[in-house]
């Protein structure tokens, strides 16, 4: 079977304000809308186009975290995946943990393709990507704005610095999701009915073979400093001036 894999991550809602804890100790949870991260939803809608097309006939949603993190599996199945994996975690996991369990999972599954987005609005790191495809041994191509498969290849648009790249990889392969890559469908009602009898695996960690590792530790989380106001100037004279005063010139 040609399957897709997807990986999905539950992060707070881009619409929604964070907020520092009082002590620094992490960021305000409670009561705050959860989302998928909107580059892996666009690494869903890709993946769902390339089955739809009749390149691919499957789509397995795959996520770690706790188990409020079915909450958007869900939401995966009800944009079209057909069925999802959790594999379930209380710990803040860091991406190299990330990369050796959705390899283990690519063991299982043997995709033609692994999607994900090419970062979380989380953290930013844009790892994962590169270092599944280094641990499956097997091509990547990265910010892409186009996928295109043609039998065993597939040709990606890469959005870099300098404009657009076009490169050709052979499959399986990795491919890590820009914004300009789709729109993401709307998810109706009656789809998100039908999404709850779609199966949703669970499992954990040490099932996996994974052990969870610890290389980075926060030690306080800060707000940004508050911006400062303005000052308007009445030339470039004055505006020179303004930011000699201030050591920026």
């Amino acid at each position: 079977m040609r399957r897709v894999l997807v990986g999905i991550k539950r992060v707070i809602d881009y619409n929604v304000r964070v907020r520092v804890r009082p002590d620094g100790s992490g960021i305000v949870t409670d009561g705050v809308k959860m989302s998928i991260n909107p580059f892996d939803e666009i690494a869903l809608e890709e993946a769902l186009r390339i089955r739809e097309r009749g390149e691919a006939d499957e789509v397995v949603a795959i996520s770690l975290g706790p188990d409020d993190t079915q909450q958007q599996l869900r939401t995966a199945l009800a944009m079209g995946a057909d069925r999802a994996i959790l594999v379930r975690t209380d710990l803040a996991v860091e991406p190299p943990v990330v990369a050796r369990v959705m390899q283990k999972l690519v063991e299982r599954e043997s995709p033609i393709i692994v999607i994900l987005g090419k970062q979380a609005i989380d953290d930013d790191c844009n790892q994962v990507g590169q270092m599944l495809a280094a641990l499956w041994d097997r091509p990547q191509a990265t910010c892409a704005s186009k996928i295109e498969i043609k039998g065993q290849t597939a040709r990606v648009t890469r959005e870099v610095d300098a404009g657009l790249e076009t490169i050709e990889v052979d499959l399986p392969a990795v491919f890590t999701a820009d914004l300009r890559l789709n729109e993401p469908r709307y998810v109706k009602l009656p789809d998100i009915m039908k999404a709850k009898k779609k199966p949703l695996d669970v499992t954990d960690l040490a099932a996996i073979g994974v052990a969870p590792t610890e290389r980075l530790k926060v030690l306080r989380y800060e707000s940004p400093p508050q911006r400062q106001k303005g000052v308007m100037v009445k030339d470039a004279a004055e505006l020179v001036a303004a930011l000699r005063q201030k050591g920026l010139v």
